[in-house]
C-alpha cells in the first residue's frame, strides 16, 4: 500500500498568480502577511501580488527578512514579526528560503516556544495544529518548497527541518513568468535542485509507481530545457517546462524523499554557506558515482532521459555513462563541479563527515548504505575533482 500527498490547491502556468483573487475571496482575507526576498522587492517581482491585494482592498505587511540558508535565529525573527502582525493569511513569495521560512512560521505562530523547539534532530517539542492559511508562490523554478512540508534551517555547523504535514500549503501558485528574469547561474542552481530531487526520488527506497512516473517525467523537462533557460535568456518556454519540472519533481520527492545527495550536501550549506542548489549540483555526480550499482536497473532507465544510446552495451556501462552525464551537466550550466572551489581544505573533510553522519532521515532512504567511510570517499573525490576521479 502505498500512499501520496500534495497541498490542498495547486494552481500552475502563465498568470496562475491571478488565482490569489480567488483564494482572498475564499477566505475572506483582510490582512495579509507578504514575506519575501529584499531583492525581489527592490526589482518588483512582488508588484503583481501586491496590485492583487489592493485591488481587493486588504491590508498587508510586508516582510524582507529573508536571507539564503537561513539560521534558526531568522526563523524566531520571522515567527515574532507574524505574531506581532497577527494575519489571517500568509504569502510567500521567493526562492526556498522564504517559502521555508513562511510556512514554519506561519504554523508556529500558533504555538509556544522557538523555532529550536520543533527541529527534527535536536528539538522536544511537536506540532499540535495547523497554523495560519499560507500562499507559496516561488520566484525559481527549483526548490519544490511550494509543496513540500519541510523547513530547513542552518545551524552552526550543518542543518536541521521542521517537518509536519502542518507545515503543507493550503495553496501553491507557480507562474513561471516569475522565473523569466532570473540569471543564469540562479537558473542553473536551481534547475539542478530540481533534477536531483527528481533522481533521488526515483531512486529512493521509498519510490512508489506514481512517484517513479512523476520523476522521470520532471526529468525529462529539466535536462530537456536546463541548458537553454540558462543561457538563452529569451527562452520562455524553456522557462515555462522548468517551472512546471520543477513543480512535479517536487510531487515526487515530498512522497518519495530524497536521500545521499542532500545528506551531504546539507553540511556544506551548514559549514560553508553554500547556496543548497549548488552544494546538491557540486555533490550529484559522486553519489550517484558511489550509488549506481544499488540501483542499477533504475540508472539504465535514466538512458532515455540523457539521450544515450543503450544498443550493444551491458548495464554497467549505461549506469556509468548517465552518472557522467549528470557531471556533464552540471559543467554545462556553468556550476562548480568540485567542493575545493568553495576554499574547502582536506582537513576540513572530517569535519564535513561527521556532520554528513547526523543526516539519518535523508541517509536512510539511499538504496546504498552510506557509512562513515563512504561519506569520506564521496566528500574526498568531491574535493579532488572529476577528471582524477575518473582516471
Amino acid at each position: 500500500m502505498h500512499s501520496f500527498i500534495t497541498p490542498q490547491h495547486i494552481y500552475h502556468g502563465e498568470h496562475s498568480i491571478q488565482q490569489l483573487h480567488t483564494i482572498i475571496a475564499d477566505l475572506n482575507v483582510a490582512n495579509v502577511f507578504v514575506l519575501t526576498d529584499p531583492v525581489l522587492k527592490e526589482l518588483e517581482v512582488i508588484n503583481p501580488v501586491l496590485d492583487i491585494l489592493k485591488a481587493n482592498d486588504v491590508a498587508y505587511h510586508i516582510s524582507t527578512n529573508v536571507v539564503p540558508e537561513p539560521s534558526v535565529l531568522t526563523g524566531e525573527e520571522v515567527v515574532e514579526e507574524m505574531r506581532d502582525i497577527r494575519p489571517d493569511l500568509v504569502v510567500a513569495v521567493g526562492g526556498g528560503s522564504a517559502m521555508d521560512l513562511a510556512k514554519a512560521s506561519a504554523v508556529l505562530t500558533e504555538h509556544d516556544g522557538t523555532v529550536k523547539n520543533y527541529l527534527n534532530l535536536s528539538g522536544t517539542k511537536q506540532l499540535q495544529a495547523s497554523g495560519i492559511p499560507t500562499v507559496l508562490i516561488p520566484s525559481t523554478a527549483g526548490t519544490g518548497a511550494e509543496i513540500t512540508d519541510i523547513a530547513v534551517f542552518s545551524l552552526e555547523d550543518t542543518k536541521d527541518v521542521i517537518t509536519h504535514k502542518y507545515l503543507l500549503a493550503n495553496y501553491a501558485i507557480v507562474d513561471p513568468v516569475l522565473t523569466y528574469t532570473l540569471p543564469p547561474k540562479v537558473t542553473a542552481a536551481s534547475g539542478i535542485d530540481a533534477l536531483t530531487h527528481a533522481i533521488e526520488a526515483y531512486t529512493s527506497v521509498k519510490a512508489t509507481p506514481l512517484t517513479d512516473a512523476l520523476a522521470l517525467d520532471a526529468m525529462k523537462r529539466i535536462v530537456g530545457n536546463v541548458r537553454t533557460a540558462v543561457w538563452n535568456k529569451h527562452a520562455t518556454e524553456a522557462r515555462k517546462e522548468m517551472s512546471l519540472g520543477s513543480l512535479i519533481a517536487g510531487m515526487s520527492f515530498y512522497n518519495a524523499g530524497v536521500a545521499g545527495v542532500h545528506a551531504l550536501a546539507y553540511p556544506l550549506g551548514g559549514l560553508f554557506k553554500i547556496p543548497h542548489g549548488e552544494s546538491n549540483a557540486v555533490l550529484l555526480p559522486y553519489v550517484y558515482h558511489y550509488i549506481w550499482p544499488s540501483c542499477l536497473d533504475k540508472m539504465v532507465n535514466l538512458a532515455d532521459v540523457f539521450s544515450i544510446s543503450t544498443e550493444g552495451k551491458d548495464k554497467r556501462q549505461i549506469a556509468l555513462e548517465v552518472v557522467q552525464a549528470l557531471f556533464d551537466l552540471v559543467q554545462d550550466v556553468g556550476l562548480p563541479t568540485s567542493i575545493s572551489v568553495y576554499n574547502i581544505t582536506q582537513s576540513d573533510i572530517e569535519t564535513l563527515t561527521a556532520n554528513g553522519l547526523k543526516q539519518t532521515r535523508l541517509l536512510a532512504r539511499s538504496p546504498m548504505p552510506f557509512d562513515e567511510d563512504a561519506i569520506r570517499s564521496v566528500y574526498q573525490h568531491a574535493w579532488e575533482g572529476w577528471e582524477k576521479e575518473e582516471s
